[in-house]
């Protein structure tokens, strides 16, 4: 027996000895400013509870027996939106349409407005019809911090709107009214136009009211999974007799739909870095000196929310939500929405630094991925942005890699 209990010992702290091995072994988890995932601070219980389950959604990889397709573009949320950040070229979105007689036409009978290049087992993937006249190919952007840019009331869109550019300064930005989905539901901040429309502040060109409108558009025209809020699968109008996929509609139900949403609405905003840097520090100053915060303004807030940690909050996202004319460089003869074809939503800066985490170790930045460095996507700014960019241009170079800093500090 006391050679038995020797050995135990022996082996025990043998163990043990592993365990210490191991755990000195371990990498440091990253700090929360290095990442993008995560929940906000001052959830619930229940309200964690229901993020876990949206992550956890968000995640889901579909397969052609769980509802894929029958056309698609990727086959989860996640798969364009890797650690919550920036999309990759290699999972671009691409739209199109054909202007006619002054306006455009999204071409819905065609398949339109977007592109599903792959397809599932029996079916065939779409392609660009004959018909359309333009197309753009879009970057998925950042999920993070979504919910506190969902919570700024219409009211604070609208002072800051400045269609006719009555101060003189350059910028004009709008907001975008568009149609609402017949599933959305206004929320007292929400302020209709007389004919109906609401303001859009999701998407490239702002065509999206909310995160449920966003998030169904999604589930359909990116994975092809249909929903209560939207029954209808993607179908290939290029193709005569087309069979029916042998998953029935909804694929997903409204609860999982909705515990997506509230994982997105509750996704933490970027955490800046550096903050204390002289550097950057002086970064930011050059930043607002060359006007490139009449745009992305460093500030917002939210109005009352029934999520507390969403209620009356101060934020710091570096946009406007306004649609801008960039002017004929970023130009792509395609639109949706209220935005014209050189309209975009000014992006929020927050997380910007932490973009290559997500884009397999380098910047792919704009609409479409075109500018590799952040130097690059300022120089492409026209329009509304041009005399920021000559200013940043008349920097002296030390300046320059300042105000880069800050960006990447963001």
């Amino acid at each position: 027996m006391r050679m038995l209990s020797h050995l135990s010992a022996i082996a025990l702290s043998i163990f043990c000895l592993g365990l210490v091995s191991c755990e000195l072994a371990l990498p440091d988890a990253p700090a929360e400013n290095e990442v993008l995932d995560g929940p906000m601070e001052g959830l619930s219980g229940d309200q964690l509870e229901l993020f876990l389950l949206g992550d956890e959604a968000f995640g889901e990889i579909f397969t052609p027996s769980s509802g894929l397709g029958p056309l698609f573009v990727a086959n989860s949320c996640a798969t364009c939106h890797v650690g919550d950040g920036k999309g990759h070229p290699a999972t671009v979105l691409t739209r199109f349409g054909r202007w006619e007689g002054g306006r455009f036409d999204h071409l819905v009978h065609l398949g339109g407005p977007q592109l599903q290049h792959r397809a599932i087992p029996g079916f065939q993937p779409e392609v660009i019809p004959s018909e359309a006249t333009h197309s753009t190919r879009l970057i998925a952007p950042a999920v993070t911090g979504l919910g506190l840019l969902e919570a700024v009331p219409d009211a604070t869109l609208l002072s800051l709107a400045d269609p006719d550019d009555a101060d003189g300064d350059g910028i004009s930005g709008r907001v975008a009214y568009v149609f609402p989905p017949d599933f959305f539901v206004p929320q007292p901040h929400h302020l209709p136009d007389s004919s109906g429309r609401y303001i859009g502040r999701f998407g490239r060109k702002a065509a999206a009211i909310d995160l449920l409108h966003q998030t169904v558009n999604a589930y359909k025209q990116d994975i092809g999974i249909t929903s209560d809020f939207d029954l209808a699968d993607p179908f290939n109008a290029q193709v005569s007799n087309q069979p029916v996929d042998g998953v029935g509609d909804p694929e997903i139900p409204a609860a999982t739909v909705q515990q997506v949403v509230f994982y997105l609405r509750t996704l933490k905003a970027p955490l800046p870095r550096h903050g204390d840097d002289p550097i950057v520090l002086r970064g930011r100053e050059l930043f607002l000196e060359i006007g490139c915060g009449d745009c992305h303004k460093p500030t917002l807030r939210t109005g009352p929310s029934p999520i507390a940690a969403l209620s009356e909050v101060e934020f710091h996202p570096y946009t406007d939500l306004l649609l801008h004319d960039m002017g004929p460089e970023l130009d792509d003869g395609y639109t949706e929405g209220a935005a014209m074809p050189s309209e975009w939503r000014t992006p929020p800066l927050w997380g910007l630094g932490l973009s290559p985490d997500a884009q397999g170790g380098q910047y792919y930045l704009l609409h479409d991925g075109r500018a590799r460095t952040v130097e690059e996507a300022i120089l492409f700014h026209g329009g509304e942005g041009a005399a920021s960019r000559e200013a940043f241009q008349r920097l002296t170079p030390e300046d320059r890699a300042r105000l880069l800093a800050f960006l990447e500090s963001l």
